[in-house]
This record gives C-alpha cells, structure tokens and sequence, in this order.
C-alpha cells in the first residue's frame, strides 16, 4: 500500500475504504491460520507474551546459571533413568557429575547451586531395576540417591 491518504478525507473512513477493497480482492483469505482460532486466546493477557512466545520458538532460555545446572542435572537424571544401555547412563550422569563439580569449585552467580554430585551406582542399580521391572509399574524415578535434592 503506497498511495497516500488523500488531502480532506477522514482517516477513518480512508483506511475503513483500504481493508474493505482488500477484503473484495480477497487478500486477507489466503493468511497462515485463516479460519482458525486463535492460539492462547483464553489466556489471561500477559505484556511479555510476544517475548516469551519468540523465546519459545526459538528454544532460547534465560535461567540464572545455577537454575539452569539443576534443570540440566533433572534432566540427565531422566536422561540416563531411559538410557538404552548401562554404560550410556553412566556416560551421561559422569558427564553432569563433572558440571556439578567445577559449580561446587566455584558457584555461579544467583541462587543458591543446592546441588550434589550424583551417586554413579546408585543411579545405575536404580537403572538396573527398573529394566528388571519394566511393565510393573515401577516408579523410575523412586530412591535416587542424593542428586538435585540439594545439601
């Protein structure tokens, strides 16, 4: 739309005369979500709503670094609780132990870490367990040993 609205007429009425002319052309009917519902819409309304849905998008997220150390730590637990072999879910919980041990050499700014090292074999026999146990309703996430549950 390049023209300009012309000189005397109302504003309202020139751009009311704009929609309706690309509404005749059907320009408005070929949109991604055209008949669809709106997402979020029964959402209460929150001002940050486009920051947090483009952060979303894009899988960008602003923990502080000891919050994100045990978002990361629950999830190599969960990690390796599903892992396909013993040695894997040794791998990934060895992995996270040596992340937990430079924040314990040097805690990083913000909240408090309340975080331990995990039990290597205790995560394993819990792992072992569960593959023995598998189908019986089993909790896989039951006697952990010390992990996130803080100190």
């Amino acid at each position: 739309m390049t023209e300009r609205k012309p000189h005397g007429v109302d504003f309202e009425s020139w751009v009311d005369k704009q929609i309706r002319e690309a509404q005749q052309r059907g320009e408005f009917s070929g949109l991604p979500g055209f008949g669809k519902p709106l997402a979020g819409v029964s959402r209460p309304y929150d001002e940050d709503w486009w920051i947090k849905e483009k952060m979303r998008r894009e899988h960008v997220s602003f923990l502080p670094p000891a919050l994100a150390l045990r978002k990361a730590a629950e999830d190599a637990l969960a990690e390796a609780l599903a892992a396909r072999s013993e040695s894997e879910a040794r791998r990934v919980i060895e992995d996270v132990n040596k992340e937990i041990g430079a924040a314990l050499k040097m805690p990083p700014p913000g909240p408090p870490l309340l975080l331990d090292r995990f039990d290597v074999e205790e995560v394993v026999a819990t792992w072992r367990q569960n593959r023995r146990h598998d189908g019986d309703g089993v909790d896989p996430g039951a006697d952990l040993g010390p992990g996130p549950t803080g100190r």
